[in-house]
């Protein structure tokens, strides 16, 4: 375990304590948050004498993300109680059920634009983010992202994004200052160590749109043939409590796309261990630019598919295609 994720989970198991301690002195019954205090105090105990993290069997890590959801955990998923299996797989089946319902509406037309995407975890649920709402003045505010780690824990971020970003939209903060505010409050709301990657557009009704762009993989601006990577124009979310992000403003015409992506596609890795590539990705947006947006991002999809020859792939995968209608 590295040094920042020990003290990560140092630092969360001594905050229990305390809250414990604090609910124990005021509680008529107090018998169960002794128990829960016990077990606090022995995790502390073992993070001090450097077997904390190992699993209680078998002794080998248990998994990182799990702990970091749940710092007490003491079995690693091969050597759960077949009560701790049931209930896990309880949780992340709800997990599942409740990321689907935060998914935007597909095949969405608003005031001149088509969205299409496709939206698929490794595992039950997904560390990836992807939404699609419209402002009071009709404009159509596209973001997807990626936030670091994997499974419960990172649907867990995923869904605060969600939460944060749709709250900040409706104040009508210029879009430089909407990105300050939204990595301010990611910033101080989560875990040190944690970040996001993400993308960020606005597309208003007369075909004018603005995108930020916080340490993402570069979106495609699909037109006449030709595709052109956007560069990231700000840090992933989470790093640094303050910092600038910058705004890109283009001018897209009836039947332009914008592809945005995370990189469980273009890092994807077949079984000669090469990557898919941006520039792969990069020609098929090219050829199929004119779709319709759904058609866009299911010939990404097709092409993955074939380069991967059934390698079953190792990372949640995101894809938005949003188009100025023609």
């Amino acid at each position: 375990m590295d040094t920042t994720t020990e003290t990560i989970l140092r630092t969360q198991l001594q905050q229990r304590r305390q809250r414990l301690a604090g609910g124990i002195a005021t509680a008529g019954d107090s018998a169960p948050l002794v128990r829960l205090l016990q077990e606090v105090d022995a995790a502390l105990e073992r993070l001090d004498t450097g077997t904390y993290g190992l699993c209680d069997i078998c002794h080998d890590p248990v998994e990182q993300e799990r702990l970091m959801a749940d710092p007490l955990l003491r079995n690693c998923l091969d050597h759960l109680t077949p009560d701790q299996q049931r209930a896990l797989e309880q949780d992340l089946d709800l997990a599942g059920r409740i990321q689907g319902e935060l998914l935007p509406e597909r095949n969405l037309r608003v005031n001149g634009w088509e969205v299409g995407y496709h939206y698929e975890g490794v595992g039950p649920v997904s560390g990836d983010y992807c939404d699609v709402l419209t402002t009071g003045d009709g404009a159509l505010v596209f973001l997807l992202g990626d936030v670091s780690g994997k499974g419960i824990a990172a649907s867990m971020l995923m869904s605060h994004l969600h939460a944060m970003f749709r709250s900040l939209i409706t104040v009508g903060l210029p879009f430089d200052q909407l990105m300050q505010q939204a990595n301010r409050v990611f910033c101080e709301s989560t875990l040190p160590g944690v970040y996001a990657t993400l993308v960020c557009g606005k597309a208003g009704r007369t075909g004018e749109v603005e995108i930020c762009n916080a340490g993402h993989c570069p979106p495609l601006l699909i037109r006449n043939g030709t595709s052109e990577g956007i560069e990231a124009n700000g840090l992933p979310l989470g790093l640094f409590c303050s910092g600038p992000f910058g705004v890109t403003r283009l001018a897209m015409n009836p039947g332009d796309s914008l592809l945005l992506y995370t990189d469980g596609l273009s890092e994807a890795r077949n079984s000669s261990n090469t990557e898919y590539g941006v520039d792969r990705l990069a020609r098929v947006a090219r050829d199929n630019g004119r779709r319709p947006p759904q058609a866009i991002v299911g010939a990404c999809l097709q092409d993955l598919a074939a380069f991967l020859s059934g390698v079953a792939r190792t990372d949640d995968l995101a894809v938005m295609a949003v188009q100025r209608a023609a």
